[in-house]
C-alpha cells in the first residue's frame, strides 16, 4: 500500500552536513518548506544529536572527501546511527571507493565502487537533465515514486546496481538512482531540483526521522 504524502507531525531536527557544496542552500530551503528544522553544521555534536542527517554535495569525490577530512567529519559520519541520506555526490561518498580523480577512498558505509559513466553514441557525459526512475524494490523512502517518475540528475560518475539498490535510472547503462543499507540511504538525483518527486522523497525521509 502506498503511504499517503503527509507532513511530519513535529519538526524533526535535521543536520545538514556542511560539505561545501553549492546546492546546500537549496536543500536547506526545501527542507524548511517541508517543516523540518534543518541546520547547516560541521559540528560533531549537532550531527550526532539530530533526528536525521543529510550529506549533500556536488563536484568531485576527492575534493568532497578532503573537505570532510579537513572538518573532522569522516569518523563522525561513520558513527551516525540515525537515518542518514546522501544526495548526489553525498550518495557516492557513502560507498567504499570512487574511481574519480584517480581513485578516492570514501566513507565505506555501503559496499561498492563508484565508476565513470561510459561514453556511447548519442550520449553526452555528464548525465545532465531529467530522467526516469525504475523500482527494484519497495522502500518507505521511495513511496509515491512509481516507475516512470522523472527526477533531475547531474553526474559523470555513477553507482552500478548492487544489492542495496532501490531504484535505477538508465543512461549509457543502468545505474543506482536510490539506495539503502540499514539506516543509510542515498539519492543520486537532486531532490531540491526535482519538483514534486524531490519533495516526495524528502518528505518520506522526514517521516522516517520524525521523533
Amino acid at each position: 500500500m502506498t503511504r499517503p504524502q503527509t507532513r511530519p507531525q513535529s519538526r524533526p531536527k535535521v543536520a545538514l552536513v556542511d560539505s561545501g557544496g553549492t546546492n546546500i542552500g537549496s536543500v536547506r530551503y526545501a527542507l524548511d518548506r517541508l517543516g523540518a528544522d534543518a541546520r547547516l553544521t560541521s559540528s560533531a555534536d549537532d550531527i550526532l544529536a539530530a533526528d536525521g542527517v543529510i550529506l549533500p554535495g556536488v563536484g568531485a569525490a576527492a575534493a568532497g572527501m578532503s573537505r570532510l577530512h579537513d572538518s573532522g567529519l569522516v569518523d563522525v559520519l561513520r558513527q551516525v546511527g540515525q537515518p542518514l541520506l546522501g544526495v548526489c555526490l553525498g550518495m557516492q561518498l557513502l560507498f567504499e571507493r570512487s574511481a574519480e580523480d584517480g581513485g578516492t577512498e570514501c566513507l565505506g558505509l555501503l559496499a561498492g565502487e563508484v565508476v565513470p559513466i561510459p561514453p556511447a553514441p548519442g550520449v553526452r557525459v555528464p548525465h545532465m537533465g531529467w530522467n526516469t526512475l525504475t523500482t527494484v524494490r519497495e522502500d518507505p523512502l521511495t513511496a509515491g515514486l512509481p516507475d516512470g517518475t522523472r527526477a533531475y540528475f547531474v553526474h559523470s560518475f555513477a553507482v552500478p546496481v548492487t544489492a542495496d539498490t532501490l531504484q535505477t535510472t538508465e543512461y549509457s547503462g543502468v545505474w543506482s538512482a536510490v539506495v539503502r543499507h540499514g539506516n543509510r540511504w542515498g539519492a543520486q538525483f537532486h531532490p531540491e531540483r526535482s519538483t514534486s518527486a524531490g519533495s516526495r522523497l524528502l518528505t518520506n525521509f522526514l517521516l522516517e526521522v520524525s521523533p
